[in-house]
């Protein structure tokens, strides 16, 4: 089993940063890739960006491309989620999970965090 446990959420003008932090405990942390989905209200959860076990493969989906940057520490056990030129629709619950295929597919991760809220105001 892995334990995960997002950090960071809050509320933040458009343009704005926040940094989410997603702490893992249980197995061993480096085994798993790590990817972070978002759900808005009455969205579908979808892809937001993964990371490798090792951390030298990221992917990203579109519409977060360029103002999003993921990472981890495997020494500290955390994934992170820099979020920088936040607008209006990135607001949602963001998601941690892990997996250990390489994959953007939800339903291919095993353990899920239980969300943090991110909300962009004008």
């Amino acid at each position: 089993q892995v334990q995960l446990v997002e950090s960071g959420g809050g509320l933040v003008q458009a343009g704005g940063s926040l940094r989410l932090s997603c702490a893992a405990s249980g197995r061993t942390f480096s085994r798993y890739a790590m990817g972070w989905f978002r759900q808005a209200p009455g969205k579908e959860r979808e892809f937001v960006a993964r990371i490798t076990w090792s951390g030298a493969g990221t992917d990203y989906a579109d519409s977060v491309k360029g103002r999003f940057t993921i990472s981890r520490d495997n020494a500290k056990n955390t994934v992170y989620l820099q979020m920088n030129s936040l607008k209006l629709e990135d607001t949602a619950v963001y998601y941690c999970a892990a997996t250990e295929i390489v994959t953007v597919a939800a339903s291919r991760y095993n353990y899920w965090g239980q969300g943090t809220q991110v909300t962009v105001s004008s």
